[in-house]
């Protein structure tokens, strides 16, 4: 089968294609021909060895990816061939509570990823895609996907009107906003860019601050909420950007610190900060497959299609990598099997 590899810390010249053996199905395996994948920043972060526990050896990029199931073990009862599925972020985190053996491997990190033209994974690591979407657009959910669900719905209880702050227009903003939109929500948004705030208002966003023209961002967002704050923050820069975020938050509301984009080689937060407006700063990663199940559902209920801003295809996933390197996109960026 066609296939990409790469070593961790190599940089993204270093993916390269290659051809290798279909691996044998265990009892609980499933094997799925991939349809599509999608990247997201912790995939060039793993690129540049800035990702946690690498093995020491190259593996299959990528833990975003649609696919049909084509052949199943003995033992299998979760799916049946021709079924479509999505990956599980990490194949041992099922549901409840945050612990390191359930997120001790994921996709692309610590095990074999979604750039080949089959995956095989045991059942548990999978979930039935939206059957909404089609595949280019499903293979965005297993990360950016559910790590905006998680912050929105799984941190804080937020009624509808609530205000929520989304910060930049990459993949997780995106899917935050549109999730919040439909949830019924008031999304709030930044760019550096006003072409990408009018793309960001077409898709739900009730208002918008571009950042490079007013600094302090900080402070627009607490007039356009009538001096409040935002109810919550999702929050992508990390060190650029955190001490603004808690700024734009309401007392009594939350940051929910998601990456770090922006660098940085640390930030101080002033205790004050948290304890006079009795906010909360948490921190998420992705999520669990009870998660990643809710948000299908929602998906299909809500007739949300994730904003896509370019389609590679396969022979064309280091331009891929670069393009998403460079930071211009709007949402996701797709590698489509078929092209």
């Amino acid at each position: 089968m066609r296939t990409y590899q790469l070593q961790s810390g190599a940089g993204i010249g270093a993916l390269v294609q290659t051809d290798l053996a279909s691996r044998p199905l265990g009892p609980r395996d499933v094997r799925v021909r991939m349809r599509a994948a999608a990247l997201n920043a912790r995939d060039l972060a793993f690129a540049r060895g800035a990702f946690y526990n690498p093995p020491s050896h190259p593996i299959v990029p990528l833990v975003d990816g649609c696919g049909e199931v084509v052949e199943i073990g003995d033992e299998v009862t979760r799916f049946v061939v021709g079924e479509r599925v999505i990956t599980n972020y990490y194949p041992r985190w099922i549901d409840g509570t945050i612990t390191p053996a359930k997120t001790a491997v994921s996709f692309g990190a610590q095990l074999d990823g979604t750039l080949a033209e089959e995956l095989v994974t045991d059942q548990e690591g999978l979930v039935r895609a939206p059957a909404s979407l089609d595949d280019r657009a499903a293979a965005t959910l297993s990360c950016a996907g559910l790590t905006a669900w998680h912050a929105l719905f799984g941190v804080a209880t937020l009624q509808p009107g609530a205000t929520v702050l989304l910060l930049g227009t990459g993949g997780v903003s995106i899917w935050a906003l549109q999730l919040a939109s439909a949830a019924g929500l008031f999304p709030i948004i930044t760019s550096s860019q006003d072409d990408k705030l009018e793309r960001a208002v077409s898709l739900g966003a009730r208002a918008t601050v571009n950042y490079r023209s007013t600094p302090e961002w900080q402070k627009e967002v607490i007039g356009l909420t009538h001096g409040l704050g935002a109810d919550l923050v999702v929050e992508v820069g990390g060190e650029g950007t955190l001490a603004r975020s808690l700024q734009a938050s309401r007392a009594g509301g939350t940051v929910v610190v998601i990456g770090r984009v922006s660098g940085g080689g640390g930030v101080s937060i002033e205790p004050g900060a948290l304890i006079g407006g009795a906010k909360r700063l948490t921190g998420i990663t992705t999520g669990s497959r009870a998660m990643l199940e809710d948000l299908v559902r929602f998906v299909d209920s809500a007739a949300i299609t994730p904003a896509i801003d370019k389609v590679f295809g396969f022979g064309e996933a280091r331009d891929a990598y670069d393009y998403v390197a460079h930071g211009q996109h709007f949402g996701k960026t797709v590698i489509d099997f078929s092209q």
